[in-house]
């Protein structure tokens, strides 16, 4: 058997394909730890963390699949393929979850609505109670849980009503009335 041989033999693309693979994964792990690492010093929440991380750590995986298979089977055509029709699909499936996410991720990071603000939607008002990455949720006057998605409080205008400061009257003073003059 010639070197040659050996260079276009099947398993040899397989066996490279396979260390490929395992190169993307081992990276993603490493990436992943660098996100977490750089969210956790914004001082995110640690869900908000573990999503990050994950969501690294899959995206790596797949692109390297893809990758691997492109090799495997000797043609560059299947990875772009299989990346084009990954995007497409997540795209058109997921457009709405990936809005909400996306949203959550910004309201997270600018931290414009915060735990305990009480804000006015088109739909209702309410005092937020929690603030996740997909939703917000906030607690209305008659105690009930009103589940907003985050896409909405991205896209839609949104009234933050002002917090009355510590120690004061939240009914403002009024002003006693000047004497009449003589």
């Amino acid at each position: 058997m010639s070197l040659r041989d050996i260079a276009s033999s099947p398993l040899l693309y397989i066996l490279l394909a396979g260390l490929v693979f395992v190169l993307f994964v081992v990276a993603a792990r490493f990436v992943a730890q660098q996100v977490a690492e750089a969210l956790r010093r914004r001082g995110l929440r640690e869900n908000v963390v573990v999503v990050g991380s994950r969501v690294i750590t899959v995206a790596l995986i797949v692109i390297g699949a893809l990758f691997a298979f492109g090799i495997a089977v000797h043609s560059d055509n299947v990875t772009i393929l299989g990346i084009v029709a990954a995007v497409v699909i997540t795209s058109f499936g997921a457009q709405d979850l990936l809005k909400d996410y996306v949203s959550g991720y910004y309201i997270l990071l600018e931290r414009n609505i915060k735990v305990g603000d009480n804000i006015s939607l088109e739909r209702g008002s309410g005092v937020v109670s929690e603030v996740r990455l997909r939703v917000t949720l906030l607690r209305n006057e008659a105690g009930d849980v009103v589940i907003v998605p985050n896409s909405e409080l991205f896209t839609r205008p949104v009234t933050i009503h002002a917090r009355p400061e510590p120690g004061s009257a939240s009914v403002p003073e009024k002003k006693p009335k000047p004497a009449p003059r003589a």
